[in-house]
């Protein structure tokens, strides 16, 4: 399977640095590229990429914006938006997380994880660093009350429990070895997680635990 992938960013250099590891990938497609926010939205429309790697901090609209314009859009389900960053506590991180961001990347990350986030995010799962992501979810999500998720309760306690260990950062593999249970039980209880809370992704299942105090 060939992944297209889209590239925003308003600095030149940056874009040429991606475009160039995303073509040196014989399963990795260049879908198009952007500088702006506004112009991220029109290519996603266009283009319909599986995945966007997006700045924050953009001039004409910003990441955020473009970001949530993109994930409101029905028939851009299928996109999914890996937000980058220069710094790791970025105040906008946790802002991207709750408008559906699959995750996120420090932008001076070693190229074999950027190609690896984008794989992982194509496959419908996140990049979830359990040093950063954690680190920046707790930071900003504590600064707010605890507002806990209409539909929590009808989660099973498997699934509450296995929810909390996804917003500690653990993917199924190291869920299905930490609950001696197999990868395939460990998915369908995330994916059934998801389904209950209308979570877009793993990303949103970690801003729920966090924001319901599971976490």
């Amino acid at each position: 399977m060939t992944i297209s992938v889209a590239l925003v960013d308003d600095q030149a250099l940056v874009r040429m640095g991606l475009r160039a590891l995303v073509e040196s990938e014989d399963d990795l497609h260049l879908a198009g590229e952007a500088s702006t926010g506004q112009q991220a939205v029109a290519l996603a429309r266009r283009t319909r990429p599986d995945v966007m790697l997006m700045d924050i901090r953009m001039p004409d609209g910003d990441g955020i914006s473009a970001l949530t314009s993109i994930t409101a859009d029905p028939e851009l389900a299928g996109t999914r938006v890996i937000m980058l960053t220069t710094f790791e506590l970025d105040e906008y991180v946790f802002a991207a997380l709750q408008a559906g961001a699959a995750g996120f990347l420090i932008k001076d990350s070693e190229p074999t994880e950027l190609l690896r986030a984008i794989r992982l995010a194509a496959a419908g799962e996140s990049l979830l660093s359990p040093t950063v992501t954690r680190t920046v979810v707790d930071s900003f999500a504590r600064r707010s009350a605890v507002v806990r998720h209409p539909h929590l309760d009808e989660l099973t306690d498997r699934e509450t429990e296995i929810v909390t260990l996804v917003a500690q950062g653990l993917n199924n593999d190291e869920i299905a070895e930490r609950l001696w249970i197999s990868k395939a039980t460990a998915r369908t209880h995330v994916s059934r997680a998801m389904i209950k809370l209308s979570a877009r992704d793993r990303a949103q299942l970690v801003v729920i635990a966090y924001q319901s105090g599971l976490v």
